[in-house]
């Protein structure tokens, strides 16, 4: 049972393992290190992999272990930021509509299937042109259709939880709306949820990602995995690894947050099942 049980988690321990690792990095690197993200130097431009530089440098002298972790760092920020703020937006939402009755919950479900209904790469570019090319404005654009998925989340929760024997006793005994939501809801709802905002964190880290390789993300100089891998695209044959070890880590940090959120919701549903 235990090796059975070790595993079903074995994806959980390696994404977690691959993530702490990303962000340890992600946090010393650009701090420790003694070349900073935008230093240029022309005399070793696109120069190979050495003890000095572990990932090489790119066609302008800038040492790319420094930037690819960087990279990582603004990605991570973006990410993290959006599935907080995806996942605040959604709870509340999604609580409303749930427990509020047939009327409303028609209502607010018919608006979020109308903001739905436009792809969020197309919000994100729209707020980018109006406010420029930045992570707020990325953030902003996210979190215009990004609660969705969880607010139907939680609103399925709510309403399979709502008319509980607990739930109807301690709305009997007097306790109000928010109460009964933070009580009871919210803490047997939990486990749905935090599956939803970790598969959050990778599509805005992608989202992010894309958007700077199409040139309307981070803009250069700033390190960004996207920005660097665009900037590299060109010189793929001569220098390839310029444009795999982004592309690479970028992958690696999308996988293993992947790989935690299928531990999670495999885990949820073995304990569902009573297993």
């Amino acid at each position: 049972m235990k090796q059975m049980n070790m595993r079903k988690n074995g994806k959980m321990t390696v994404g977690m393992l691959l993530l702490f690792l990303c962000i340890v990095l992600a946090v010393l690197v650009p701090v420790l290190a003694p070349w900073s993200s935008t230093e240029m130097h022309a005399d070793i431009r696109s120069q190979g992999m050495s003890f000095a530089h572990p990932f090489g440098t790119d066609k302008f002298g800038r040492d790319l272990f420094v930037r690819v972790w960087c990279g990582v760092r603004i990605s991570l920020c973006v990410g993290l930021a959006s599935a907080l703020l995806n996942g605040a937006l959604g709870i509340l939402y999604g609580a409303a509509s749930g427990y509020a009755g047939k009327t409303a919950d028609n209502i607010l479900m018919r608006i979020a299937d109308i903001v739905a209904s436009v792809p969020s790469l197309l919000y994100v570019i729209l707020i980018m042109m109006v406010l420029g090319a930045n992570e707020v404005s990325i953030l902003v654009g996210l979190c215009i259709s990004g609660w969705i998925e969880t607010a139907r989340i939680v609103r399925g929760e709510v309403m399979r939880i709502k008319e509980r024997e607990f739930v109807l006793a301690s709305r009997l005994a007097g306790a109000g709306p928010l109460r009964i939501f933070l009580t009871h809801l919210l803490p047997n709802a939990a486990g749905p949820i935090v599956v939803s905002l970790t598969f959050l964190v990778p599509q805005a880290i992608f989202t992010e990602a894309f958007l700077s390789f199409m040139g309307v993300g981070i803009p250069a100089p700033r390190a960004s995995l996207g920005t660097m891998i665009q900037a590299a695209r060109s010189q793929i044959f001569v220098y390839p690894y310029q444009m795999l070890i982004p592309t690479v880590v970028l992958c690696i940090l999308i996988l293993s947050l992947n790989l935690i959120g299928a531990g999670l919701e495999a885990k949820i549903r073995r304990r569902r099942e009573g297993m």
